[in-house]
């Protein structure tokens, strides 16, 4: 994961300061060219400004009406997330593709969306790389097993499981909850997962179930782009965090 310091804050990267330059010449060698679906959500704004800091090629998907919030040098893609059809043959020749439509602000409220947008957007997405012969399948699922949000992460566990059907390798990102801006709320328990994890019944549950931040989110995003698998590969909350290596599954 070299230089993923170097990606530092990334509303605005593209324009770049000396080290987001650097960056750019660093991951020269590994330019990928991505397809992103969700690129103007919490998560992909950012997403979308660090790959192109970083020099890879980005085309994102975007519903009519919502180009303008996609950053310069992007190259949009107009398209409905939940139909393949309408943007599947706008893939090639990218290499990589990342999924990271979702509802915002999950609760249990919104378990019946949880599969009408979440889940079928995997599975548009999906098929329509598998089409394209895309490469390499980036999937931003969630924490599992967990004792809450029920709905939600049997809609994930089953996107997975409908990708490994479905694409030749794939990296799953397993986070719980991103902080950041506009989702601060989960700071509050920051003093119970410290005791948490310190205690050996509770350690495993809470490092798996722990808060990430949203750059820490990012930089995990960039290094599954820039580090295909080959195969399967999940990264938990740990991972996320960089605390550790990530695991086949």
């Amino acid at each position: 994961m070299a230089d993923l310091q170097a990606l530092g804050p990334y509303r605005g990267a593209a324009e770049g300061s000396l080290s987001q330059r650097l960056a750019r010449l660093n991951a020269a060698a590994t330019s990928r060219h991505v397809f992103v679906a969700g690129g103007t959500g919490y998560v992909g704004g950012r997403l979308l400004d660090a790959l192109l800091a970083r020099g890879h090629r980005v085309r994102a998907l975007a519903r009519p009406g919502s180009e303008g919030r996609l950053p310069p040098g992007c190259e949009i893609v107009t398209g409905n997330a939940l139909s393949a059809e309408t943007f599947a043959g706008r893939i090639p020749p990218c290499d990589t593709f990342v999924q990271l439509v979702g509802v915002s602000h999950p609760s249990p409220a919104k378990a019946a969306q949880f599969r009408s947008i979440d889940l079928a957007s995997a599975k548009a997405s999906g098929s329509a790389a598998a089409q394209a012969g895309v490469a390499h399948f980036v999937y931003v699922s969630v924490a599992q097993p967990a004792p809450a949000m029920k709905a939600y992460v049997e809609a994930r566990a089953e996107a997975e499981a409908f990708l490994r059907s479905t694409v030749r390798n794939a990296t799953f990102l397993r986070p719980w909850y991103v902080l950041g801006p506009g989702h601060r709320w989960p700071y509050a328990l920051i003093p119970f997962y410290f005791l948490a994890e310190k205690l050996p019944a509770t350690r495993e549950a809470a490092r798996r179930l722990g808060l990430v931040t949203l750059a820490e989110m990012v930089r995990a995003l960039v290094a599954a782009v820039e580090r295909p698998a080959e195969g399967f590969r999940i990264v938990e909350v740990p991972e996320i965090r960089g605390e550790s290596s990530e695991r086949a599954g």
